[in-house]
């Protein structure tokens, strides 16, 4: 049974499931500019879209992954995707407060559910990855609001203990993004994956840590600090009087091209 996918809405874009739909939506996203694309695989055409949700959807039947479309809110336009991943249920003992813990309303596991590949436990850490962005969303607000949609999701209904990120060790603008928004470095993986341009890429690690979340110098509350919010009344502020300055503050984050 696959971990269930929410829609995450913010002031700008709309993170929905991503499924076999977006064949020609996510196709024409990333038509409108090749060069952006340098340290990440992204589809291009309707055969390379076509499998690559076919594959994100694999990993979300798996329960390892949770894929979504990143939907532009002003016009319904798809302007790129990003998903969690790598998904991890630590075995934690029974009796534990961590153990088996579901959703509101989601039965604790038997064994032989378990078994049986149903995924109804929380993960206890996950990735945020495969992002990219079409050339019109490039230089706006969409994947910052993203990121801190996924991060708001990660810790306050997961309840995760870290989230990670991963970006080639070439890309010098996603990891400046992933630091101004919290991610601490945590090293380099040298020969980590293979990369874009089909060499074994060195990847740098970075993470945000559940204590980090709640507040503190050098974390993502240090990014919303310009406007005075912690993390998810951040969010909720995008809808109010504080949406012209996220703009104003944010819209120069810029992580296209960040993935594992």
């Amino acid at each position: 049974m696959a971990t269930e996918a929410p829609v995450l809405s913010g002031r700008h874009i709309r993170l929905e499931p991503l499924d076999h739909r977006h064949v020609d939506t996510l196709a024409s996203a990333s038509a409108t500019d090749r060069s952006l694309y340098q340290w990440s695989p992204v589809p291009q055409g309707k055969l390379e879209a076509a499998t690559y949700i076919n594959t994100a959807l694999t990993w979300r039947d798996a329960g390892t992954a949770v894929p979504f479309a990143i939907v532009n809110l002003e016009d319904g336009v798809v302007i790129g995707s990003t998903r969690f991943w790598k998904l991890e249920r630590w075995a934690w003992p029974e009796g534990h407060e961590r153990h088996q813990r579901c959703l509101e309303g989601k039965a604790p596991l038997l064994a032989k559910e378990a078994r049986n590949g149903a995924l109804h436990a929380l993960p206890d850490v996950c990735e945020i990855g495969y992002t990219w962005l079409a050339r019109s969303a490039i230089r706006t607000a969409a994947n910052t609001e993203a990121k801190l949609l996924m991060l708001t999701h990660a810790f306050e209904t997961w309840q995760v203990l870290r989230v990670s990120f991963h970006t080639d060790a070439r890309n010098g603008r996603s990891r400046a993004a992933l630091e101004r928004i919290g991610g601490k470095f945590e090293g380099i993986l040298r020969a980590h994956r293979m990369a874009a341009d089909f060499i074994p890429r060195d990847s740098v690690r970075y993470s945000i840590v559940a204590a980090e979340w709640g507040g503190g110098e050098g974390t993502i509350e240090s990014a919303s600090r310009p406007l005075g919010l912690k993390p998810v009344v951040f969010l909720r502020g995008l809808r109010g009087a504080e949406a012209p300055l996220f703009r104003g503050v944010f819209s120069s984050i810029d992580l296209v091209g960040e993935r594992d």
